[in-house]
């Protein structure tokens, strides 16, 4: 179990689903997770054990070209500071910044690869208040062709350093103390990098308490199952790959103890 009331700069702090239809996506999530909901002008806010973990939106407020997705948001002190960081390194500014408020000031980014994720400053919400524990968020995973080609970007908008481990990477924040003290990476790792081909992009992992029945729940739900379960190689987990009714995707881990 892992309680947050806030999050430094540079840590990953908060996962949106960008729904084709929220309603609907709120009620495959209460059946895969277990969430409760909260809602307000259009966008949801997941609740597990009475503290905040995820959001719901409509990916067509985002944009008629966005498509049913998670987002990663990663928190920082200076929004502005960020999306010019970004653009110097080769990324993209998408949108913002925009204040959310009362929940945070928010800009959406591509890195020089194309992948989208968000640079939030808070301003009420610092982030998940629950994670590392079944049907909550525990990490975020970013899939390029070429990880040496964004490490500047993440070095310079977020403060990451990269670091190999085993057929992956690591991302590193220099001094910060996150996770589990049993978890199977250094505390300091916020997020993953792997390398391969095809189109960049930020995917998100939930732990889950038992990974079979999570899977059968989705796909009763109306979800999809993009890939079965299996044991993660050189990890003690054993996950699989989930697209909630719209197309959203995410994975789910369970801890083999």
């Amino acid at each position: 179990m892992s309680e947050r009331s806030s999050y430094p700069h540079g840590v990953p702090n908060w996962v949106t689903c960008l729904a084709a239809d929220v309603d609907e996506a709120t009620a495959f999530y209460q059946k895969v997770f277990g969430w409760t909901f909260e809602q307000d002008s259009g966008y949801a806010l997941a609740r597990l054990r009475g503290k905040e973990v995820a959001g719901i939106g409509p990916a067509a407020e985002a944009g008629a070209d966005v498509p049913p997705a998670w987002i990663t948001e990663v928190r920082v002190d200076d929004v502005d500071e960020a999306a010019r960081r970004a653009e110097r390194t080769g990324g993209r500014v998408l949108a913002g910044p925009m204040d959310l408020s009362p929940a945070s000031v928010l800009v959406v980014l591509a890195d020089p690869s194309g992948a989208v994720l968000c640079a939030t400053q808070p301003v009420g919400r610092q982030g998940a208040e629950l994670v590392n524990e079944p049907s909550a968020w525990s990490m975020s995973a970013l899939t390029v062709p070429d990880l040496g080609a964004v490490e500047e970007f993440y070095g310079e908008v977020f403060g990451w350093r990269r670091e190999a481990y085993g057929g992956s990477s690591l991302w590193r924040l220099p001094g910060y103390v996150g996770g589990e003290p049993t978890q199977p990476v250094p505390r300091d790792v916020v997020a993953v990098g792997v390398e391969a081909p095809g189109a960049a992009r930020w995917d998100v992992d939930f732990w889950i308490a038992d990974v079979e029945a999570a899977v059968a729940a989705a796909a009763a739900a109306g979800g999809a199952v993009l890939s079965p379960p299996s044991e993660v190689p050189g990890l003690p987990f054993r996950s699989a790959t989930l697209a909630d009714p719209g197309g959203a995707a995410f994975s789910v881990s369970q801890l083999l103890r």
